[in-house]
């Protein structure tokens, strides 16, 4: 596979395992919920890449759909390189606006993207996708970025969005009305078949038969059972069917069912034959439900027609009592579009938009589940300052209901809650020694549990008074520590310290301490494995 190659790569290339865990920290007052909660749909102020780092200890692997609007990097969006990279070069980059005099605005921005995706990537499930709104500018650079990120057999599609159904007075050669969304998956293999969900304006107006099935499998609509689309020739498709009359009709290519599955449609009444000039043609009966009584759905287009530019704005007006608080937001219905498509199953999962601007995709999946009665779940990061004004507050006025809107949709309350955190300090384990920013015991739970373990961090096992703060694949995990210097100075894992955590029960235990009274010998015979606060915490399980 050709490389894509930028100024600053080989700096960039492992940034994200250079970021630092940080803080968390709970705003009960920017909350819209009775308990604040890392599970619940979140809304997080900060940087999106130390943010994304953040996440990683509990949402690693558990996110179901992404969603970003990055920058398209178009000149004009005065967006400014903020990372800090170990780099000369790059450290001259910092707090700098990205203009279009900008001779390394596209090295800029693929050294912005590259670390961010890698993230977003580690915390996506096998078998879920993320989808990225771009233009022209960056497409091709995207393109290739995304290839070598999550490999050329995951790319599931490049969507072209129809984003406007006007305009051109400030266009000198052409009108450009459209923009694109790469979807990759995570493993292309895992991801389910793609369906939207169906059209009720399509329904009244196709399906408009009834049969005796109509109180299981709702009204039906014909179609013809003649292939008639170019596709390989298969002999088992081409047979003889009997018309009413005894008569033998054979397709002029071939049909598109076999020979058994037609004998058992006719068995069922699902075949209907109609009277030509020639003969009959052969239908079938395509139910609106299917056996399961769920609705049909279609497969989605790669072209994505009357979901423009201007609905969107007309959502957030909608919202803020006419106000236009952020430009050219994406529509509602174009991000439930793409949610729908990869959490369709059971109407769960997480998703993420580490770019949430004006709070759009978490309309959208409040709206998602309202529609279809499911349990999704949102994550929305924003580092400007209008996180809380904007962002939040869409999420606050949606749920509690527009009572004055237009649209009797957003008079409704859409049921939820979201949870607001801060992005704070570094967790620096050597701040222990000094006890400046000392974490919780919460946060640090969570950094030593993810890191010693790599696995989920379970906030609701947490046991402070026992120490207990989880249980790995191999290990039962403790943590003796409080965000207080004294303390640190003066605990250790002692004799009863090390029997007070109970019979050893087949799981060896990994302790967290500032220091130990105890030899290898005696920690070998509890079974326990000894890790020193405050050195940086290693992969124990290799």
């Amino acid at each position: 596979m050709a490389g894509l190659t930028f100024k600053g790569k080989s700096f960039v290339q492992n940034h994200h395992l250079l970021v630092k865990y940080h803080q968390l920290i709970p705003r009960k007052d920017k909350s819209l919920t009775d308990k604040v909660s890392l599970r619940d749909n979140l809304i997080i102020h900060g940087d999106n890449l130390k943010a994304l780092k953040a996440l990683l200890p509990m949402y690693g692997g558990k996110v179901k759909c992404i969603y970003i609007d990055p920058p398209y990097n178009t000149g004009n969006e005065n967006w400014v390189y903020n990372d800090n990279v170990n780099s000369p070069m790059m450290q001259d980059w910092l707090g700098k606006v990205v203009d279009r005099e900008d001779l390394t605005r596209h090295d800029k921005w693929l050294c912005m993207m590259m670390p961010r995706l890698k993230l977003l990537r580690e915390l996506l499930t096998d078998d879920g996708a993320i989808f990225v709104s771009i233009d022209d500018n960056e497409v091709h650079r995207l393109r290739a970025l995304l290839d070598e990120i999550f490999t050329e057999e995951n790319f599931v599609e490049q969507f072209i969005w129809k984003k406007s159904y006007g305009g051109g007075a400030k266009e000198k050669y052409v009108v450009r009305q459209h923009e694109y969304c790469l979807m990759y998956a995570r493993d292309k293999q895992r991801l389910p078949e793609l369906w939207l969900p169906p059209d009720e304006a399509a329904e009244s107006r196709y399906y408009k038969y009834r049969d005796a099935k109509f109180e299981t499998r709702g009204p039906y609509r014909i179609k013809p059972l003649e292939a008639t689309k170019s596709m390989d020739r298969r002999e088992n498709l081409v047979f003889p069917i009997k018309g009413p009359d005894g008569t033998e009709i054979m397709p002029r290519g071939q049909w598109w069912w076999s020979r058994d599955r037609v004998e058992k449609a006719i068995e069922d009444d699902e075949i209907v034959f109609t009277k030509t000039d020639g003969g009959y043609s052969v239908s079938y009966k395509q139910y609106l439900l299917d056996e399961k009584g769920k609705k049909r759905g279609a497969k989605p287009f790669s072209v994505i027609d009357k979901l423009y530019t201007q609905e969107g704005t007309a959502d957030v007006r909608a919202v803020f009592e006419d106000q236009v608080v952020l430009q050219f937001p994406k529509p509602v219905d174009l991000i439930k579009r793409f949610v729908h498509l990869v959490t369709q199953g059971n109407g769960s999962g997480i998703v993420l938009d580490s770019t949430a601007g004006s709070g759009t995709t978490g309309q959208a999946v409040l709206t998602l589940n309202q529609e279809d009665a499911g349990q999704r779940r949102f994550i929305l990061i924003e580092c400007e300052d209008y996180a809380d004004t904007i962002t939040a507050e869409r999420m606050r006025r949606v749920i509690r209901g527009v009572h004055d809107a237009k649209d009797e949709r957003l008079r409704v309350s859409l049921a939820g809650t979201f949870s607001y955190f801060d992005l704070g300090p570094a967790i620096e384990m050597e701040s222990l020694l000094s006890g400046e920013n000392l974490p919780t015991y919460g946060e640090l739970a969570r950094y030593v549990f993810y890191t010693a373990t790599g696995e989920e961090f379970d906030e609701t096992a947490v046991d402070e008074e026992r120490h207990f703060i989880g249980e790995s694949k191999q290990h039962l995990v403790y943590l003796f520590y409080a965000p207080d210097l004294e303390y640190l100075k003066q605990t250790a894992l002692t004799l009863d310290r090390a029997k007070a955590l109970g019979a050893y029960q087949g799981k060896r235990r990994l302790v967290f301490a500032p220091t130990k009274y105890l030899d290898q010998e005696y920690l070998d015979e509890m079974r326990i494995d000894f890790a020193q606060l405050p050195f940086e915490i290693y992969q124990l399980v290799r």
